[in-house]
């Protein structure tokens, strides 16, 4: 199975799509998931041998709004998840837009970038896919903004 989740910080925190949420707690047992999916329902993968948390943070795609303080909230779930020395892993549908703005966000949160466009290159370095929409980068403007 070819592996098309990412290591956004060592050792503890990946991110993906939803189809890669399987590989995620099988391969690299995150023992947290946050779904970044306003549609979702019920965790992407129900793994039969381990106990996953669970943490739907519903961010809208194609919000017309910036959302900030659900993207703040999801950002903030998967620092804290990792302080707590917890493999964490966090979604979206298809790992590039929800997922690239929280990505960005945390990158910022943790000081491994100084500046939105530093944390962006770092994040689309890592995960090529990520692109994310004005309205999300609006919200990371709001959330940080002296990046």
């Amino acid at each position: 199975m070819t592996k098309s989740y990412h290591q956004l910080i060592a050792p503890n925190i990946y991110m993906g799509g939803a189809a890669d949420v399987e590989q995620m707690i099988t391969e690299e047992h995150c023992e947290v998931i946050v779904d970044l999916r306003e549609e979702a329902t019920e965790i992407a993968y129900q793994s039969p041998d381990r106990q996953v948390e669970w943490i739907r943070i519903a961010l809208d795609d194609h919000a017309r709004t910036t959302q900030e303080d659900v993207f703040k909230q999801a950002i903030d779930q998967v620092v804290a998840s990792s302080q707590q020395g917890k493999k964490i892993g966090f979604h979206c549908g298809g790992g590039k837009g929800r997922t690239g703005a929280v990505a960005i966000g945390t990158l910022l949160a943790v000081g491994k970038a100084s500046t939105l466009a530093e944390a962006e290159r770092m994040a689309k370095d890592i995960r090529p896919v990520i692109s994310i929409k004005d309205t999300q980068r609006e919200a990371l403007e709001c959330i940080f903004p002296n990046a």
